[in-house]
């Protein structure tokens, strides 16, 4: 029961820590008061307490900074007490206005006195009460608590805006060979869907009557020893082939061997991959219906959805860096070519279209990608770390350094986020000095502070004098 009683005392002092002192009313193991030494080594340590008598103790043997060993203490059964915490001796050149609650309740005393765990009040000097909302600290505390604090300047805000999305075909680089009347396929060439072809590359080879008679007439036409009949005629015979879609160099043949072809030799017109073959041999093809679709993916978009919030800070022409999640550490370069006129109603998210070389095919269509926009604005911006914010949600500040251990609570309006510093719209000017790390043990210093003030200003209750007073009027 003894030993759960000390360890329950040990470890509300170790919780109280910077607040106060904590006093350890029980009775130790015979201690060599000079040495610190056991005189009883057969018999185990409760605790080890710090050999200086400063308010720190070990559940097992340890030194201090200087090289000496922590005092063991002993079962019930000792007669010697250990040495109390030394209290904290007040600044006899500094003026004392009064005393506060060491655990940071709403109570003061004008003078010294122990809170019901027995922790002394703490002085609370002249010149650490100012009007301003300031908090002074000491050095001591500023070096314990980690204070830093840096200057600050005028630095341009990066705002990488993220957003996932999918590659797409160029629209403008797809092509389609379809039959403008009624043919029939006679040969195929080993090609097949996914296969990449060149530009002239032969596909199929094709029979249509009425292609046939275009040319049977075209021939007659520039055959024809009619003076002007290439001019006058042959002209219209020749756009009959070209409406029928025969290909250029099809035409081109026909004129120099003066030769109508049996059958019409089609080829791919431009390089790319075929995406779909519907061709087989011997079919038969009406008009309109698609035997072959190609595609040419050297150059594709990248389709993604921004936020609605992140609309405005995106526009044509802005730099963005591609990831695909099929090539991790490689990134795609493109720029923003398109920002659709819709913002979707369930997502609340607007298509951005991102026109991306693709030399190496790599990028497929259909394939994930994330996208990350750059936003920076090249003009400076007055800009804090991020660490210096004290965002409560509805009010946003920083602690400004005075300098000499004074820090200044100020309220600020803050603008764009982004490569870990904030936009400072008002509140703060180039130069000055922002705390950065520790401020929440600043800013609860400053509420503290301010929560004292209050209650220090609260009209009191009235005293016996003024009650008799009182009475006597009634």
């Amino acid at each position: 029961m003894n030993s759960l009683r000390i360890l329950s005392i040990l470890a509300l002092g170790a919780g109280l820590g910077l607040g106060g002192y904590l006093v350890i009313e029980r009775t130790a193991g015979p201690l060599d008061a000079l040495t610190g030494t056991a005189v009883a080594a057969d018999r185990a340590a409760l605790y080890y307490r710090d050999p200086s008598g400063a308010p720190a103790w070990s559940a097992g043997p340890k030194r201090d900074s200087e090289g000496r060993d922590y005092l063991p203490v002993y079962e019930e059964n000792s007669t010697v007490e250990p040495p109390k915490a030394k209290p904290q001796r007040a600044d006899v050149s500094r003026k004392i206005l009064y005393y506060r609650n060491p655990m940071g309740l709403p109570d003061t005393s004008p003078a010294p006195k122990k809170d019901s765990m027995g922790m002394d009040y703490i002085p609370v000097y002249e010149g650490d009460e100012t009007d301003d909302g300031s908090v002074r600290l000491s050095p001591g505390k500023i070096q314990r608590t980690g204070v830093k604090s840096e200057a600050v300047e005028r630095r341009t805000v990066r705002v990488a805006v993220k957003a996932p999305g999918t590659i797409q075909l160029d629209e403008r680089r797809v092509s389609v060979i379809a039959m403008r009347a009624e043919s029939f396929v006679q040969k195929v060439a080993d090609v097949t869907t996914g296969t990449r072809v060149k530009s002239g590359q032969p596909l199929m080879e094709i029979y249509s009557s009425a292609i046939a008679s275009a040319a049977a007439e075209y021939l007659a036409t520039i055959n024809s020893k009619i003076v002007g009949g290439v001019e006058m005629y042959g002209r219209g015979s020749r756009q009959r082939l070209t409406n029928l879609d025969v290909p250029e160099p099809v035409i081109a043949a026909m004129e120099k061997s003066k030769v109508a072809p049996v059958t019409v030799q089609w080829s791919a017109p431009r390089d790319g991959i075929v995406l779909e073959r519907a061709a087989v041999e011997g079919m038969r093809a009406n008009p309109g219906d698609v035997l072959f679709r190609i595609a040419d993916i050297s150059m594709v978009w990248a389709l993604v959805d921004v936020a609605e919030r992140d609309l405005g800070n995106i526009a044509v022409a802005q730099p963005v860096t591609i990831r695909a999640r099929s090539f991790p550490g490689r990134t795609f370069s493109g720029t923003i070519a398109v920002i659709y006129p819709q913002v979707n109603r369930e997502t609340r998210t607007a298509r951005v279209r991102i026109e991306l070389a693709n030399p190496d095919s790599a990028l497929l269509p259909d394939m994930y990608i994330d996208a990350e926009i750059g936003t920076a604005d090249s003009a400076p911006v007055v800009a804090v770390p991020e660490s210096s914010v004290l965002d409560t949600g509805s009010r946003q500040s920083v602690l400004v350094d005075k300098g000499e251990g004074r820090y200044e609570p100020r309220q600020v309006k803050l603008g764009r986020r982004g490569g870990g510093y904030i936009e400072v719209r008002e509140g703060l000017f180039e130069g000055d000095a922002v705390v950065t790390s520790a401020n929440f043990l600043i800013d609860a210093e400053s509420n503290l502070k301010a929560a004292l003030k209050s209650f220090g200003e609260a009209p009191s209750a009235p005293s016996d004098s003024t009650k008799a007073g009182m009475g006597d009027h009634k």
